[in-house]
């Protein structure tokens, strides 16, 4: 992505407030001292590059999930889902993306269908790439039945420096793939679990992006 690009992609409506303050701070500290305002204007642009909001190009391929967040396959592994979703204890593989500080922070759901669960579970801010992260660290749950009737979940996972998980979803909400539901400040990870007669499409390692990138696919 090139400076025009940046300049000319929208901010996620949850950015505006922390651009206009680092704007203000910016401003003041330029009259009381200059270095500090260009210093202040840097971590402005910075902002603005954080809540970047890109349209995606969203797959129409049927029987696919797609990646819920820009970043890079942390793991691919298998996990009992999150308890407090009551979706039994039989291990689902579970794929994690990790996103770093430079990602596009919002997140896009995987999958056509309704959301049947939303769990909030408080935690630590252990670093988002460990394996503890999604059992210890503080966490939005997700639930959903997909138009082919496969039974998934779907989590953002608070980092170390993530302090504020945005999610917008409502139980018996009807989504489309790829549609906009939420936004992990400042740093973090998100954990899809497939269901049965699904499998994963991408290695640790390789990068996803949020609404394009297919990670998984009906078998």
């Amino acid at each position: 992505m090139n400076a025009m690009d940046v300049v000319m992609t929208p901010i996620n409506k949850e950015g505006h407030r922390f651009v206009f303050i680092f704007l203000l701070a910016s401003i003041g500290l330029f009259f009381l001292a200059e270095p500090l305002g260009w210093v202040s204007l840097v971590l402005t642009a910075w902002c603005v590059y954080f809540f970047r909001d890109p349209e995606r190009v969203i797959p129409d391929e049927q029987g696919v999930l797609i990646s819920p967040a820009d970043g890079i396959v942390s793991a691919v592994v298998e996990a009992t889902p999150p308890a407090e979703l009551g979706m039994g204890s039989e291990p689902r593989t579970r794929i994690s993306v990790f996103l770093s500080v430079f990602n596009v922070h919002v997140n896009r759901v995987p999958a056509k269908g309704k959301i049947t669960g939303l769990a909030y579970v408080p935690g630590k801010y252990l670093n988002a790439a460990a394996a503890e992260a999604s059992e210890e660290n503080e966490r939005q749950l997700v639930r959903m039945t997909t138009e082919e009737g496969h039974d998934i979940a779907f989590a953002q996972v608070a980092g170390l420096v993530a302090r504020k998980i945005l999610c917008d979803l409502e139980v018996d909400q009807e989504v489309e793939r790829g549609d906009r539901f939420g936004l992990i400040r400042f740093g973090s990870r998100t954990d899809i679990y497939l269901d049965k007669g699904q499998e994963a499409t991408v290695k640790v390692g390789q990068t996803m992006i949020g609404g394009e990138t297919v990670i998984a696919r009906n078998k």
